[in-house]
């Protein structure tokens, strides 16, 4: 099949949806697939047999200086106005106007492709490419109302709730798209039961598919840093639960010698690094990002537990890729993590999602507990070996796309025949 995969930013360490374009396309070109990727800033590490196409947008958000002012000369069309006047009253613009202009580009190219994927886009650009002839699937992995709902019980004043509702607005439109959507893919239940309740899809039209680990992430060869936790957070927002790992870290030092690692970047000056100062815990925090995938595995295997205390995940890559690298884990009962891990106690402890003592009490009893340490470690990688495997998803998600075509075809044969 020539497979389009579409995705509005795709750099892997940016979260999930990067590492979903890398290694599904990866995978999709080994099963003899071809694929060309398209993306907007910042673009996708890709795996040699995958094509991408750049589709640049103004890249307002890009490091190091972000909500930036474009030069005169940056602006090409109308889109990039809009982009540009959307930033300026708050909005976040990229998915809509991504999906305008990836659009635009597959017009010229109809020919060229038996079926479009899109990956989270749900941009108006999307119902426009059916009309054009071009079957259409999407992947939704998580609704983006459960990281507005989040955000908006954290802001502290009226103002801030009012500006969170703005950034937001583009969720009105990804639900009228979902609605719309031919297939949605969805990597859990979980994600499955909140898409169907908070953007009104028919579950009929859904279909779980799990996600992979890459063979990269191992168990460790050398021994692990006492004392030493390991959080994962693609992102410094609320939806993480880095406060209740934070508080819960800090009663923790008063008794023990420990060191925290949170993989992460965070806002300067932001909630995070406040709440760290207010702790007095700056000595045992470190911070680490921009670090290569060979280099976050030695992380990963380098600590004696990690924790994911998010409030909210649509899979949780993180936490499987730990499992991978056979380290013990306490984590929120929240979304679809207890479906990553399995039982509660086989290959992690599960705690109520922002409950700051539940955390305490099981991280202070698994440090006390080499053993069952071990044990949890063998039983994550065990799980992860048996059940996350990125050329199984390519082979369920190209079944997938064979279904979506045969379906299209069939509804213009109707049609035509009509």
């Amino acid at each position: 099949m020539r497979i389009a995969l579409l995705s509005y930013r795709s750099k892997p360490h940016c979260g999930g949806q990067g590492i979903y374009v890398r290694h599904l396309s990866r995978e999709l070109a080994n099963l003899g697939h071809s694929v060309e990727v398209f993306s907007g800033q910042p673009y996708p590490e890709l795996d040699p047999g995958v094509t991408l196409t750049k589709v640049p947008s103004l890249d307002l958000y890009r490091e190091p200086d972000p909500f930036r002012v474009p030069r005169p000369r940056e602006f090409r069309d109308l889109v990039d106005v809009e982009e540009f006047l959307t930033m300026c009253t708050a909005g976040f613009p990229e998915p809509k106007t991504f999906s305008t202009r990836v659009a635009r580009l597959l017009r010229a190219r109809v020919d060229e492709f038996d079926i479009v994927h899109d990956n989270q886009v749900l941009g108006y650009g999307m119902l426009d490419i059916e009309k054009m002839g071009l079957p259409l699937i999407t992947t939704v992995h998580h609704p983006i109302s459960f990281d507005r709902r989040i955000d908006l019980e954290a802001a502290p004043t009226l103002r801030k709730k009012l500006s969170i509702r703005r950034w937001y607005g583009f969720l009105r439109m990804q639900q009228k798209v979902a609605r719309r959507a031919r297939k949605i893919l969805t990597p859990s239940e979980s994600s499955a039961r909140d898409i169907a309740r908070d953007f009104g899809v028919d579950p009929a039209r859904m279909q779980v598919i799990l996600l992979g680990v890459d063979d990269l992430f191992q168990p460790p060869t050398r021994p692990r840093v006492p004392g030493r936790i390991i959080a994962m957070a693609s992102a410094d927002a609320p939806m993480k639960g880095i406060a209740t790992l934070l508080e819960a870290f800090a009663k923790l030092r008063t008794e023990r010698d420990l060191e925290l690692l949170l993989v992460t970047k965070p806002q300067p000056g932001g909630r995070t690094e406040q709440l760290i100062d207010k702790l007095s815990i700056g000595d045992a925090v470190r911070f680490v990002n921009g670090v290569s995938d060979a280099e976050l595995v030695d992380l990963m295997g380098s600590a004696e537990l990690a924790c994911v205390p998010s409030l909210y995940e649509g899979f949780s890559l993180p936490t499987a890729e730990l499992m991978a690298c056979a380290t013990p884990l306490v984590v929120s009962r929240a979304g679809a993590i207890p479906e990553v891990v399995g039982p509660d106690g086989e290959c992690a402890d599960l705690v109520t999602p922002g409950d700051v003592e539940e955390f305490k009490h099981a991280i202070g009893a698994l440090l006390d507990d080499p053993e069952r340490r071990a044990r949890m470690g063998e039983a994550g990688r065990r799980r992860v070996r048996e059940l996350f495997s990125w050329r199984a998803v390519a082979v369920q998600v190209a079944a997938a796309y064979e279904d979506v075509i045969a379906d299209f075809a069939g509804e213009h044969t109707e049609i035509e025949k009509g």
